[in-house]
């Protein structure tokens, strides 16, 4: 049995990470990030899958995936919008407000790119398989 245990992002601003992700994971209903100031990334336990951020290992700037995005599961409308409006407000950008999308049968989602350009999106009734 294969378990996925951590999931790692590039950013080139811990703090700045810190605040976009504490923000949109209160939105989700999970705590705020587990690492201390000394240690060179930053951590959230999201049902025991470790949500990572951190520099490039190489020394050249973070940059995003192109093609690639994390997505999250919501329970209902309401928590798509607050975590939407929540990235909004410590430095994402939007990529898909929070409505009905068509190319996820018609699933309610909302896309956006943290501050270091990472993209994320969120669903709630989105039915993956």
């Amino acid at each position: 049995m294969m378990i996925l245990k951590s999931l790692r992002l590039g950013t080139n601003d811990l703090d700045k990470a810190r605040e976009f992700y504490d923000a949109t994971f209160a939105a989700l209903g999970v705590g705020p990030c587990q690492s201390t100031p000394e240690w060179p990334i930053v951590l959230w336990d999201v049902e025991g899958l470790k949500f990572m951020l951190g520099p490039a290992r190489d020394g050249n700037p973070a940059t995003h995936a192109n093609g690639g995005t994390v997505l999250f599961e919501a329970p209902d409308e309401a928590t798509v919008r607050a975590w939407h409006a929540a990235g909004l407000a410590h430095g994402g950008t939007c990529e898909g407000a929070p409505e009905a999308k068509p190319q996820a049968r018609g699933a309610f989602g909302a896309y956006m790119r943290d501050p270091d350009g990472n993209k994320l999106g969120i669903y709630c009734g989105l039915k993956v398989g």
